[in-house]
């Protein structure tokens, strides 16, 4: 009876281990209460599988809850990703073109879902915590679904804002996104989140 007794105390030790939040996901969920916009400069670097750099981009990235968010990127290239609440629309000014996709299909299981969708974290993911590195706190997020385009997500935190965020997708590539001078809560025009169109460049339909 005292093994039992025993057995199940430390049973009940793990498994208060296991869903304690630790300081990366506290940082998370601090970052994501009482969200509703964003407004952010940032970096992308693109990495293939030799872990070469590709490309590394600049831009600015605005979010608005619920659904709402838009990357534009103006260098090395003017290209717009937009989302307003029921498409994203994908704008390349140099191929002239649009691509369209709906917008719940599109933000399944990645991390624009609980951004900008108030999607539990949970819910598409695993969530593990790797500790300070760098000077930040690091969560490494696992997609629930085996058919994900995505293997892992790593997100940084230092003082529950959101610096660092990198995505590992099944065919080997790295994106890494690094923010800079972050403001949270911020008025954004919600101008710029309708698409306006253009009739001289070409339409294509994703998803």
């Amino acid at each position: 009876m005292l093994h039992r007794s025993l057995f199940l105390a430390l049973l009940i030790a793990v498994q208060s281990v296991a869903h304690a939040a630790g300081p990366g996901r506290e940082a998370l969920d601090r970052f994501l209460d009482k969200l509703s916009t964003v407004q952010a400069k940032f970096e992308q670097t693109v990495l293939d599988t030799e872990n070469a750099t590709t490309g590394t981009m600049h831009g600015l990235f605005l979010l608005s809850r619920p659904g709402k968010f838009r990357w534009d990127y103006v260098s090395p290239h003017k290209q717009v990703i937009l989302a307003d609440g029921r498409d994203v629309w994908i704008l390349d000014e140099e191929l002239k073109q649009v691509t369209r996709h709906h917008e719940r299909l599109a933000l399944k299981g990645t991390p624009a879902a609980f951004l900008a969708m108030d999607v539990p974290v949970s819910k598409d993911f695993e969530i593990v915590e790797i500790g300070e590195r760098l000077g930040m706190q690091w969560l490494e997020l696992i997609p629930r679904d085996a058919d994900s385009d995505l293997n892992r997500v790593l997100l940084a935190f230092v003082d529950d804002e959101l610096r660092q965020m990198e995505l590992n997708d099944k065919f080997g590539q790295v994106s890494r996104f690094r923010f800079f001078d972050m403001q949270r809560n911020v008025p954004i025009d919600p101008q710029l989140f309708v698409f306006e169109g253009h009739d001289d460049w070409d339409m294509l339909h994703g998803n």
